[in-house]
């Protein structure tokens, strides 16, 4: 299966304890923060959704959930290198304060991804990949979750063609993001394509 995706999440603290059974979506504050993103448009609101039909969205929508210490915030405006990709991410991380926040950008068809990490509203890590050029872009420290991927690397000591997959290191930095494997139930029961978040159309 080939995953799409674009998204960022923040929480403050702990993902794995933020990210829990019973999350309920401040639909007031989600409809809120999609106006702050696009000033400039007219925001309808589309209703209620899951994380699993959100995670690639139409040019023309974006699914947002606001949590009790987290964020999450599904725009295919994300999807790019470009400075407005780039401003979108800059202004989600800066929602909450005093978060973590990730932004994950996992393309299928050009077998890319494109990930940022932000701390506290700065930027601290941007990483750009693709199966074919390998690495375009490594800016800050590597995470945790991105040690094995980069020991392959060294191992061979090339990047292209890349050692692994981009969906597999895509989805191993979801899974830090969230606390918890983007596509498993935890043992509490919580399953994160199960959050709950508002679809909202842009005119």
């Amino acid at each position: 299966m080939g995953w799409s995706a674009a998204f960022a999440c923040a929480s403050i603290g702990e993902p794995g304890r933020v990210f829990r059974p019973g999350l309920e979506n401040d639909e007031g504050a989600a409809l809120e923060l999609a106006r702050r993103l696009y000033p400039a448009a007219v925001v309808e609101d589309a209703g209620r959704t899951v994380l699993d039909f959100a995670l690639w969205p139409y040019d023309d929508e974006l699914f947002i959930g606001v949590y009790d210490g987290a964020l999450l915030v599904c725009d295919r405006r994300l999807c790019g290198l470009d400075e407005g990709a780039r401003g979108i991410a800059d202004t989600i991380a800066s929602v909450l304060p005093g978060s973590g926040c990730g932004v994950l950008v996992l393309h299928s068809e050009a077998r890319g991804c494109w990930f940022r990490r932000y701390r506290e509203g700065s930027l601290v890590r941007d990483v750009y990949l693709t199966a074919e050029d390998g690495v375009v872009v490594d800016q800050g420290e590597p995470l945790p979750p991105e040690s094995p991927y980069w020991k392959a690397i060294e191992a061979r000591e090339a990047d292209v063609p890349l050692p692994f997959g981009p969906e597999e290191y895509g989805l191993a930095l979801a899974a830090d993001l969230f606390g918890h494997d983007l596509t498993v139930r935890g043992d509490d029961g919580f399953l994160p394509l199960e959050l709950p978040v508002r679809r909202f159309r842009l005119a």
